[in-house]
């Protein structure tokens, strides 16, 4: 199987081979349907040959009786296939769906900074869907429709060979500009995925930025990159639009010449006495029965094309190394202390420049360690390191000992609470946000953490109190309101470590004065890693580390750090003075 193309024996064993009772039962009912439509044909050849000249009104009851009851059974099986198949190939790909959103979910980190949110709704929405083809009545059509051709094939030779041979000869040279073609736009429905998702991906940021994007009047400038995007997603359209046009006349052109020669030859064997006419209009008919699969197959042959090109996105996807691997992280974490240790950490982004150089410190259970720096000198990433987000290029994070790197990561996170500067909240209600860690939570717990954090200070001024509705991403509350829900969260996770980023930056003296005494009740007897640029908020911290550069370059409590007279005292001066 080459890196970027799935192969048709891996889909098969993928998605077919499961399902090979629905997919047999829906061959049996194409192959009841097309034997029932050769009936037809056949019978026409009786009707002129044999009942008209013989006058057998008998035999014409019977002729159509048979007729008749062929169509009942062709639209019978018709309707039926349908209803199979469909309804199977639309539960396969809600199960694709899930199992691509289940995937994205076990990704590290850095694959989400890399790639943007609507490509990866994208993925997970549509290029699953051509997976229909396989399953619903594509795959079976063109099998069916094989099956149909050929048995029309052995009729035609045995009515009249030399006609069946020459017929060949266009529909040869057909099936060969088909495969050209089938070759030709695979890359085209791979490419037009990847256009679909990042122009759904740029949509996607437009409308979450809307308040930004009207702030700096920027409209115009959105809606010029939209439709570069959409005109790119046009020019793929319009490629696979003039291959399939191309394929499609093709066969119009070639399989029409093949019909205007049978039409001479027909005539010419007619005159001679050595065809009937009910062998030239059956042979015109089965004619019909042969081309018809074959021209639907260039049909049904875009439509499998453009399900192995998603289906070679989302086996990509499948591919990516998951964040947990069990089979390294062998070890499971019962019930933490709380200490942790930086032993010798190396890190980079790229594996080309070092964002944390030789890093060693230790945090023990229940204490509080703040870190301080200038922006980008490499905090974020002592706490990314420490929630297990990011993995050390070298050197050893350790939880009560034991290395991070080999520990299984729903044990560890079970234990871990965050609270980010700009924290992610549902839309929903309040109440909803906050159970989200513990949805089975009793309300007395649920009340606790509320009272905690001091959530109740305003959410009792509201008519549904914690029922209140908030918003995407909670814009119908204020900063200082939607931190101290983050907190009640973290509060009712019960967590052992907890890992506090910017939570007090951009606030008012009101809402930050509520945020510190929340913070207090959540930092009590747990493990805290506290990142500020307001050091005011961490001068009861038991230490302070000062990060430039990727370094510490100073560490100890609050009033050593003041006497030192080193960075940590230049940050506290410049911060008071202003």
């Amino acid at each position: 199987m080459s890196k970027n193309n799935v192969s048709f024996s891996w889909a098969f064993k993928e998605f077919i081979w499961p399902r090979r009772k629905v997919v047999s039962l829906g061959l049996f009912l194409i192959i009841v349907r097309s034997l029932s439509g050769l009936v037809l044909p056949y019978a026409s050849k009786n009707l002129i040959d044999e009942v008209i000249p013989s006058k057998d009104t008998h035999a014409l009851t019977m002729l159509l009786i048979v007729v008749c009851s062929a169509l009942l059974f062709q639209s019978i099986s018709s309707f039926s296939l349908t209803r199979i198949l469909s309804v199977e190939a639309q539960h396969l790909i809600s199960i694709l769906r899930a199992k691509v959103q289940q995937k994205l979910l076990t990704l590290p980190i850095s694959f989400f900074d890399n790639n943007k949110s609507g490509a990866l709704v994208s993925r997970v929405m549509t290029d699953v869907e051509g997976v229909r083809n396989l399953v619903g009545t594509g795959l079976v059509q063109l099998i069916g429709g094989s099956i149909t051709a050929i048995i029309s094939l052995v009729i035609l030779i045995r009515i009249n060979a030399q006609m069946t041979l020459f017929v060949l000869v266009p529909v040869a040279i057909f099936a060969g500009i088909a495969l050209k073609a089938f070759g030709y736009i695979r890359p085209i429905f791979r490419a037009r995925g990847k256009i679909n998702a990042e122009v759904t991906g740029r949509l996607t940021e437009t409308l979450n930025g809307i308040r930004v994007i009207k702030g700096f009047n920027a409209e115009a400038q959105e809606q010029q990159v939209f439709e570069k995007g959409v005109d790119e997603l046009f020019q793929n359209v319009k490629k696979s639009l003039t291959a399939t046009a191309f394929m499609t006349s093709s066969s119009t052109f070639l399989l029409g010449l093949a019909s205007a020669s049978i039409m001479g030859m027909g005539g010419y064997f007619i005159m001679k006495n050595t065809m009937t006419y009910g062998e030239f209009v059956s042979f015109t008919l089965f004619l019909g029965f042969m081309i018809a699969p074959i021209v639907q197959m260039s049909n049904i042959g875009s439509q499998l094309t453009e399900a192995f090109a998603g289906l070679d996105r989302t086996q990509e996807l499948m591919r990516i190394p998951e964040e947990n691997d069990l089979e390294v992280r062998t070890k499971t974490l019962d019930e933490i202390e709380g200490t942790v240790s930086f032993k010798n950490i190396t890190f980079s982004y790229d594996d080309k420049t070092e964002v944390l150089h030789d890093i060693s410190f230790e945090a023990p259970k229940g204490s509080v360690t703040a870190l301080v720096g200038s922006s980008g000198s490499g905090k974020t990433t002592i706490a990314g390191l420490a929630t297990a987000f990011l993995n050390p290029s070298s050197g050893q994070v350790l939880i009560d000992g034991v290395d991070l790197s080999k520990v299984d990561l729903r044990s560890f996170r079970s234990q871990l609470g965050v609270v980010l500067q700009d924290d992610f909240l549902y839309e929903g209600t309040i109440r909803e946000n906050i159970l989200f860690p513990r949805p089975e939570a009793t309300e007395k717990e649920l009340l606790e953490a509320v009272e905690g954090a001091y959530v109740n200070e305003f959410t009792d001024r509201f008519d549904d109190g914690l029922d209140t509705l908030i918003g995407e991403r909670g814009v119908k509350l204020s900063g200082g309101q939607r931190q101290r829900i983050s907190i009640a969260r973290a509060l009712l996770a019960r967590p052992k470590i907890v890992i506090l980023d910017e939570a007090t930056s951009n606030l008012d003296t009101q809402s930050e004065a509520f945020i510190q005494k929340s913070l207090a009740v959540l930092m009590q007897e747990r493990t805290t890693f506290v990142i500020a640029h307001r050091l005011s908020t961490i001068q009861k911290a038991d230490q302070i580390l000062v990060i430039e550069d990727g370094d510490i370059v100073e560490r100890g409590k609050h009033e050593e750090l003041i006497a030192a007279q080193g960075r940590y005292y230049e940050l506290y001066t410049y911060q008071t003075r202003m």
